[in-house]
This record gives structure tokens, C-alpha cells and sequence, in this order.
């Protein structure tokens, strides 16, 4: 599409090819001089300040409003971190999810594929909880319908549960234990595209939340008996005497040690020791006949081991705490970290037994992580980028246009689809130019709803070939007619034109019938644009001037300073729009202009840092 640019777009190109190169170089990369840098000793009362305040809160959470950090910042710095950390003392009022009652038990065991499901009703009359018909043309098209059905109707159960999940991050009153929920969420990966059962990511999400600041050897043990983790790293084929060695290895090279620090024989030891461990429905299993119950030596220690004492082998091994400390350092604190400084962290959290609140304590409460090291120097991902942005604009429900989903994997983080067991990469990895601008384009359809959005939940991929089947069968085509595919030959065409043809079932239809009933039983996704006002927003905080406007949506959105050149840029071009500098001679009309303002600043690359 070509057009032209008016001010405020050309504007916002010069600030991203400006903080584009500020991204890459210095505003990543500066010098640790600060003296607080490495510095684990506790801030002090005096040392505390709203600034202070605001950082805790943005990596702590997910950002505040101005009047959130200024209550936070009439605290200490030990009670401000007691109360977000140890979070269990305040009440948790969000509603759990409430699923659509779109899974029948006959679902149950879920067939490996659609083959699968119709070679078994072939083989027993009997599959998906459907009997195959006795006679004539399809006996087995219910079958597949079923099993296209569920995996339709589960991703869109999973879209509604990251709606969920994200209304929880916006309005909580425990930031923190749904940024840990977050955090851990990417550490043990697992995706919808596999686990294929929003039931278990939503077991797997609610057991992330209630073990996020506890111990970690418990949420480790509740994590390898977790189903949608047991279907994810295929604990149905790990079996005595010919064990899958998945789990094993992931247990290892990413959830506790790291890379090297262990060998192929200690994983194929240790898979040994997870045989047998599977799930039923939604249900822990571990089946005897299966699990190898021999001897093993596993990181130089013999024994007949079984799962849960492999986990505790793995936590003894200091390398595990180090590991861990380290993860969770670079994610809450910055990417740069010395390996004394790691090891030093490591040896904390073994001495604690590792008690991640503890822990995180240690970190939040340390005078490097408000060094200017650390302050302002972490690119948001974008599921906080949006979370973040909704608070700060003051909203109370994610909005429904745009589709938070599809945003989120606009710019490559979409919950419930990490994209493979590693989880998210972070770092430079979120901020390249296409993504850069990418994320400029989101603030902009979150501004400014588009007018021609169509609900993603409501409108199956491939679109166009399933309403080209409905539209064919309602004008009365027999199924085989309807279901040809463009562009077939003659031969195959000349086939079709013979009749409806005999046969098992048709794939085609199958799709459509699956998400036809899959839209009949998955409740819609509420779909309200975001409600922002932003005049009301500068009214309440008595800005006069078109000057003061910006310096406030500065200070409200953004944790780092921006260059004092593009500020007045924003300011004048702000003044251009308005006709006048004076925000109260353009009250009445002042929304749109003051929306484009933000806009810019939403899109500079220093919003992406917090």
C-alpha cells in the first residue's frame, strides 16, 4: 500500500530509526559503573523514592497507574517487596476460568491423529465416543468430525484462557505471582499445538500459579506429573525396557542443570527412572507394569531410583542452583551477569532450600537491581508490553478489538504457543526493525480499533473453502460435488460429476462440519474496543499546556528519559494539531490530537524498555 505521511507518521519513523540504533548499541550495552552494580547488600529506607517505586513495579508487575506508585512509594523498600512477593496474604478475588462445556468424555482416550481415530472405529465398530454406522455411503464421517471437532473446538477454548489469563494480569492485586505464573510459564514450555487439550493447559497454568513463589523442588515434582507436561514430552512411550527420553533430557538441559552439565548416559539413566509415569484423562498415573524399577546411576550415584528421587539427585548438584538463579536473574534484574555473581546467587538459593520468594526477596531488595545497570535496560516481551500499556492507559478489561491473541503473536509471544520446550528467547530478539515497527502498529490499532475487525474466534482458517462447502450443500450439491476442491482435472472432475461417491468419510466435510460445531459450543470471546479517554486522563492531572501534556504521558507511559529533542518534536507537533498551545482552549475537540501524541510515544523504541 502506498500513501502519503502526515506529521505525526513521519515523526514516529525518525524516533524509530533513532531508537533503533539507541536499541542496539549503548542503551543495551552500558558500562556497569554504577557503584550499587553487583552490589547485593539491601536498599535502605533513605535510598527509597518514587523512582525506585515505579521500577519495582514494572518488573516486579506489569507497570502502574500514577496514583498505584505513589501509594507503593510511601512504603519501605522491605515492606513494598514483602507485600508483592509474599502476595499470599492478599485475597485473590479473579474468577477462574469458566470453560464452555465443549468436552465430552466420550473424547477420551484422544486419538494420536485422525487416522488413527478412523482405523480404530474400522477396527472395533466404536471411536471418539461414536459408533460408526452399520451401513451406507461415510461410516465413519462422524468419527472425523469428531476428532477435527475437538482440536477446533480446544484452540478456541485456549484463546478464551489467554483472554483469561491476561484479564488476570491486567486487574490482579498479586502482580507478581502472575508474573512469576508468566516467568515459569516459559520455563516449563508447553504449547496448545501438542498438549492439543485446553483442559490440561489450564490444569498446567492454575499448578504454575499456585507453586510461582514457593518451593521449588515442589512445583518440579507437580510439574513432571503435570498431564499436559506428560503429553507434551510424550511420557505415553516411555516404557520399561525401551524408554523415550524426552523428559529426561529437558529435565535436565532446561529445567534444573543447563547444557553440559551432564552426559547421554545420565539421561538415558534417568529416563529409566520416569517409565510408567502418565496420565489419565486429567488424572497422574504411574503404571506399574511399565516402570523399570532396576538400578541406575544417574550423575555418579547408584540406586533403583524413581522419578521424584532423580528430581532430588538433580537439586543437590550446586550447577541446578546456579542455573536457576541465573534464569530467574535475567529475566527480573538485566541480561548481564558476572559468574561470580552467579555463583554467588546459586549459593543463596540451595542455602534457602530453594524458597523462591526467599530468593526473589535477595533480588528486589538489592541495590543492583535499582543500579543504573538494570533500571530501564530490559525489553518488555510483548505479552508485558500490552499488559502494561492497558494498565498505564488505566483500562479494566483487555480489549476484544484487536484481538489481544492475535497482537501478542503479531509480535512473536502468544500465551499457551511458547514455540518449542526452550520457551521464549528474550533480549534483542523481541526489537527487531519489522517487530520495532511492528509494535508501533499495535499501539496504534489499540488507539484506534479498526473498522473492519472480524472476530478471529468466530471465523475459522480457511475461510473461504468451508463457506464454499456450506454454500454448495445448502443449494442442494450432493456432498462429493460440494466438497471438490478448485481446480481439479477433467478426469477427476468427469469422476464427480457421476454422483455422490461411496466412501469412508470426507475430510472437507469433516472440516466444516467440525467447525460448525465447534462455533456452536465455544462461547464468543467478548469484543469491546479499549476505553481510553485521554483528555480525561490529562484533565485529572491539571496539565495546561500542550508542553506539560506531553511531559505527563512521558512520565505515566515510559521508564526511561527520552531525548530532550524529540519531546519537543512531539510537544510542537501536538500544537500544530491543536491550533494552540493552551489544552483548555481545545477541550472539546483536543481526544484525536492528544490519542496521535500518544501514539508516538507509545512507538518509541525507549517504551520498550522498562
Amino acid at each position: 500500500m502506498i500513501f502519503a505521511m502526515n506529521t505525526w507518521q513521519r515523526l514516529k519513523y525518525e524516533t524509530l530509526g533513532l531508537g533503533l540504533m539507541l536499541l542496539s548499541g549503548w542503551a543495551l550495552a552500558s558500562p556497569l559503573t554504577d557503584t550499587w552494580t553487583n552490589d547485593l547488600q539491601p536498599l535502605t529506607k533513605q535510598e527509597w523514592n518514587r523512582e525506585r517505586a515505579q521500577h519495582l513495579l514494572e518488573r516486579a508487575g506489569f507497570g502502574a497507574t500514577p496514583q498505584e506508585i505513589d501509594e507503593w512509594a510511601q512504603l519501605t523498600p522491605a515492606q513494598a517487596v514483602k507485600r508483592l512477593v509474599r502476595y499470599q496474604a492478599i485475597p485473590d478475588k479473579l474468577k477462574p476460568f469458566e470453560a464452555s462445556g465443549a468436552h465430552d468424555k466420550g473424547l477420551e482416550p484422544f486419538a494420536a491423529s485422525r487416522p488413527a481415530a478412523t482405523d480404530m472405529a474400522k477396527a472395533t465398530g466404536e471411536a471418539l465416543g461414536v459408533k460408526i454406522k452399520p451401513a451406507g455411503n461415510r461410516r465413519l464421517q462422524q468419527v472425523a468430525d469428531r476428532y477435527l471437532y475437538w482440536l477446533r473446538a480446544s484452540r478456541l477454548e485456549t484463546h478464551r484462557l489467554g483472554y483469561w489469563w491476561a484479564n488476570r494480569m491486567l486487574s490482579t492485586s498479586r502482580p507478581f505471582q502472575e508474573k512469576l505464573t508468566l516467568f515459569w510459564h516459559g520455563h516449563f514450555a508447553t504449547t496448545e499445538e501438542k498438549v492439543r487439550d485446553f483442559r490440561k493447559l489450564y490444569i498446567q497454568n492454575t499448578l504454575l500459579r499456585s507453586h510461582a513463589n514457593g518451593n521449588f523442588r515442589e512445583l518440579m515434582v507437580a510439574v513432571a506429573k503435570d498431564p499436559a507436561m506428560l503429553a507434551f514430552l510424550d511420557a505415553g512411550v516411555n516404557l520399561k525396557g525401551a524408554p523415550n527420553e524426552n523428559f529426561a533430557r529437558e529435565i535436565m538441559e532446561l529445567f534444573t542443570m543447563g547444557v553440559g552439565n551432564y552426559s547421554e548416559q545420565d539421561i538415558k539413566e534417568a529416563a529409566r527412572a520416569f517409565t510408567g509415569w502418565n496420565y489419565h484423562d486429567l488424572t497422574f498415573v504411574i503404571n506399574p507394569q511399565q516402570h523399570d524399577d532396576g538400578e541406575k546411576t544417574i550423575l555418579q550415584r547408584s540406586g533403583r531410583f524413581n522419578g521424584e528421587q532423580v528430581i532430588d539427585i538433580l537439586l543437590a548438584q550446586p550447577v541446578t542452583a546456579e542455573y536457576l538463579a541465573g534464569k530467574l536473574y535475567r529475566y527480573f534484574v538485566r541480561e548481564e551477569l558476572l559468574p561470580s555473581l552467579q555463583q554467588q546467587l546459586g549459593q543463596r538459593l540451595r542455602q534457602s532450600h530453594y524458597d523462591i520468594a526467599a530468593f526473589m526477596e535477595t533480588l528486589f531488595l538489592s541495590k543492583d537491581f535499582y543500579s543504573s545497570a538494570s533500571v530501564g535496560t530490559r525489553i518488555k516481551p510483548p505479552v508485558e508490553l500490552l499488559i502494561s500499556t492497558y494498565k498505564k492507559m488505566g483500562l479494566k478489561a483487555v480489549p476484544g478489538i484487536p484481538d489481544f491473541n492475535e497482537q501478542s503473536e503479531l509480535l512473536g509471544q502468544k500465551l499457551f504457543y511458547p514455540p518449542n520446550v526452550a520457551g521464549w528467547a528474550h533480549g534483542r530478539s523481541w526489537v527487531t526493525p519489522g517487530l520495532l515497527l511492528a509494535r508501533g502498529n499495535v499501539m496504534y490499532d489499540t488507539l484506534y480499533p479498526p473498522i473492519d475487525f472480524v472476530a478471529p474466534d468466530r471465523v475459522p482458517n480457511g475461510l473461504y473453502q468451508i463457506l464454499t462447502v456450506a454454500d454448495k450443500i445448502a443449494q442442494g450439491q450432493d456432498v462429493t460435488s460440494a466438497t471438490k476442491p478448485d481446480g481439479k482435472n477433467m478426469g477427476e472432475m468427469s469422476m464427480s460429476n457421476q454422483g455422490d461417491r461411496d466412501e469412508d468419510f470426507n475430510t472437507r466435510l469433516a472440516s466444516y462440519n467440525a467447525w460448525r460445531k465447534a462455533i456452536e459450543r465455544v462461547k464468543p470471546i467478548e469484543r469491546t474496543t479499549a476505553q481510553i479517554d485521554v483528555s480525561a486522563m490529562l484533565r485529572q492531572a491539571k496539565c495546561t499546556t500542550t508542553d506539560e501534556a506531553v511531559s505527563y504521558l512521558i512520565k505515566r507511559f515510559l521508564s526511561v528519559k527520552i531525548d530532550a529533542e524529540v519531546q519537543a518534536k512531539i510537544s510542537a507537533m501536538l500544537s500544530q494539531d491543536l491550533g494552540t498551545t493552551d489544552l483548555k482552549a481545545a477541550d472539546s475537540y483536543m481526544e484525536d490530537a492528544l490519542r496521535n501524541a500518544l501514539h508516538v510515544i507509545l512507538s518509541l523504541p525507549a517504551y520498550q524498555l522498562g
